[in-house]
């Protein structure tokens, strides 16, 4: 090789930029002298693959909704770069497990499927109890092999737990209880008794943005007034209050949810034994990573958002009912969810929008608005731990506001406070 094409190879590794603390200064700064995120982290390859093992490999992740596990049904998920499954036993207890053989890995189930009481390996027949015990490996013995005991090669267990309408998974054994994780909001969300209430309708949505636009736009109510005019009759902006106590979630309330030019949503029946606050207001909590919660008093709402790829993530939205709206008419149902497809409409375009821009302009992150947009500084300082942090051990919970003007950001004091905040 001549000295012109002489190419000298570093056998220094590249780090990534996100891995140096510079990238998260913004981040990581007070909320009134913070800034938004690096471009990178909405359209990078690399920061999005970093990402899957960061953070979907070991947060607890929606992967769906409690009401779809039942015993004999098998459940197919995929939890960042991983397959996993889902069954309830006879007893009706849950389980998780890697969607692969303890034979030779070969995967097990393509989609959801029905089993009785075994589930089977497609390749050598291999099988397994609902609880992932190993039942059965045909003719292994024929000729004898040392130490072998089926007690050794059960399915390989991943934590699965519902809290409410939800189902959630985690890879990773080290990160903190699901409760722990929840915060106060199973407390602060007691009285709608969620843990009844049954999906009517469920379908799905491709968005061309990455998965944090989605989530960062649920979370913040500054561009209300201009990109949702009607939603702004139903959920105006003066009407908007903190709802955020300690947990990995990001919430808000409206209080009232009016009713005075938009009445869809006043078409089904209230859920029964409701407080007064919770009768008159709708919450909306952003569990971190995945899933964006809109609780009203008669009907709940949820997205669950999968990342595809950096610019590309499949929503899955799902309408919820109380027992007693379970019988609401289609027509009073359809009223409803068609006001919620068109919000969403309006949303899908401003954060594809955003990703154009991201894409094509990579300007430099500007500004966070502290009124509208802590909310959204809470969601990505989480990120920043979860993509810096070696170990789950050492995540934090954020704390919940303390009770003070201060804390309220300008949001001033809920006339009808939730139980929990009085």
């Amino acid at each position: 090789m001549s000295e012109r094409t002489r190419i000298e190879v570093s056998s220094e590794p590249v780090v990534a930029p996100w891995k140096d603390g510079v990238f998260w200064a913004g981040t990581r700064a007070e909320l009134t002298s913070s800034t938004g995120l690096n471009p990178l982290a909405y359209t990078s390859p690399e920061f999005f693959a970093d990402e899957q093992e960061s953070v979907f490999e070991r947060a607890w992740v929606t992967i769906g909704l409690a009401a779809d596990t039942a015993p004999g049904r098998v459940l197919v998920r995929n939890v960042g770069s991983r397959s996993i499954i889902i069954t309830r036993d006879a007893d009706g207890e849950l389980h998780g497990f890697l969607n692969s053989c303890r034979h030779r890995g070969t995967e097990l189930f393509e989609c959801d499927s029905d089993v009785t009481s075994t589930i089977r390996c497609p390749y050598h027949r291999w099988g397994y109890n609902l609880d992932g015990s190993l039942k059965s490996a045909p003719r292994i013995d024929e000729v004898p092999r040392d130490e072998f005991d089926k007690a050794d090669y059960g399915l390989i267990p991943v934590r699965v737990e519902t809290w409410g309408v939800l189902l959630f998974a985690c890879l990773s054994d080290d990160t903190m209880p699901l409760l722990e994780w929840l915060g106060d909001l199973p407390e602060r969300m007691a009285g709608y008794g969620l843990d009844d209430w049954q999906p009517r309708r469920t379908q799905e949505l491709d968005i061309k943005a990455n998965w944090k636009l989605i989530s960062e736009n649920f979370q913040e109510y500054y561009h209300l007034g201009w990109v949702h005019p009607e939603l702004a009759k139903v959920s105006r902006v003066e009407d908007h209050y903190r709802y955020q106590g300690p947990g990995m979630y990001c919430g808000q309330t409206t209080t009232p949810v009016s009713g005075d030019e938009r009445d869809d949503w006043l078409a089904l029946p209230p859920a029964d034994g409701l407080d007064e606050s919770d009768s008159v207001s709708s919450r909306f909590a952003a569990i971190f990573p995945n899933v964006l919660l809109s609780v009203l008093p008669n009907h709940v709402f949820v997205m669950q958002l999968d990342p595809v790829a950096p610019g590309l993530t499949r929503e899955t939205c799902t309408w919820l009912l109380p027992k007693s709206g379970a019988d609401a008419s289609d027509e009073a149902f359809e009223a409803m969810r068609t006001f919620w497809l068109d919000v969403n409409a309006e949303d899908i375009d401003i954060v594809e929008r955003g990703q154009r821009g991201l894409t094509s302009g990579t300007v430099p992150a500007g500004p966070l608005a502290p009124r509208f947009e802590e909310p959204l500084h809470r969601f990505q300082r989480i990120l920043a731990d979860f993509m810096t942090e070696t170990s789950t051990e050492d995540l934090v919970v954020p704390p919940g506001d303390d009770g003070s003007a201060e804390s309220q950001y300008g949001a001033g004091v809920n006339p009808t406070p939730a139980a929990i905040d009085r």
